[in-house]
């Protein structure tokens, strides 16, 4: 991995690249009106972030198209709530004003946003990632998103994110820190209609969930612990979750109430 520019950048976007990079310990490559590919070329065949006035863009090698942060998703379930539509994953959570969530899988952040919305000023949400490039990706744009409405840039600020393994921090934590502990893992079957987080699979962790996570999870968590996974899913039998069945949606929502 390393860090370059988008194109035409100035001096103040080229300093903010180059910082990136010694935050992350890898290299700065000036853009010097070269395309992505070939300082990839040059690099051999490495993946980059690249650093703009606007977004930060992950770029995969040998993939045209680079991976971003963009909320859509959760704008359009913040328009529902607000419009007096129910959310699963809020029900599933028992989510309400003054909540604390810890998310273990923050990948684009869209359940931390409904979640930091939900819980309003007074409560808390941490987000976990264990890639550190997707987790300071998503973190910028979480700070930095304002093509939205008040409310919801609020709750993205509010978001507190933490590039860590998360079953090591849950270990570290102590009984009771939250009220909700979260898990979205990455799907035992593919879901081919989600385009809209086509990438994510390739710079998110994907460690699976083991019975160890689960009882660290469950002692760490004062009222669930939630999983959102396909709705074939092994894996709310096997760990014993209560499982929300949706008719007309491929993933369901399952929790455990541990108090």
């Amino acid at each position: 991995m390393f860090v370059t520019t988008a194109g035409r950048a100035d001096k103040e976007t080229m300093m903010l690249a180059r910082k990136v990079a010694e935050e992350l310990q890898i290299p700065y490559i000036a853009r010097k009106k070269r395309s992505v590919r070939d300082l990839q070329c040059d690099t051999g065949e490495e993946d980059c972030i690249v650093y703009g006035k606007k977004r930060m863009e992950l770029y995969r090698c040998n993939e045209k198209e680079p991976f971003f942060f963009h909320p859509n998703l959760a704008m359009i379930r913040l328009k529902r709530i607000i419009q007096g539509d129910h959310d699963p994953f809020l029900i599933a959570g028992g989510i309400t004003a003054d909540c604390t969530v810890l998310d273990c899988t923050l990948g684009l952040g869209s359940d931390a946003i409904i979640a930091s919305f939900a819980v309003g000023a007074k409560g808390r949400v941490v987000a976990l990632e264990g890639n550190r490039y997707l987790a300071l990706l998503v973190e910028q744009g979480l700070k930095t998103w304002s093509d939205a409405e008040a409310k919801m840039i609020e709750a993205m600020k509010r978001i507190e994110v933490i590039h860590a393994d998360h079953h090591e921090m849950l270990k570290s934590m102590p009984d009771n820190s939250f009220d909700v502990v979260y898990f979205d893992p990455m799907f035992e079957e593919t879901i081919s209609e989600s385009n809209g987080i086509k990438g994510l699979g390739h710079f998110a962790e994907d460690k699976g969930l083991t019975m160890e996570i689960m009882v660290q999870a469950k002692r760490v968590a004062r009222k669930r612990v939630v999983l959102k996974d396909h709705f074939r899913s092994t894996r709310f039998e096997e760990f014993g979750f209560e499982v929300q069945k949706r008719k007309t949606s491929k993933f369901h929502f399952g929790y455990i109430s541990v108090r």
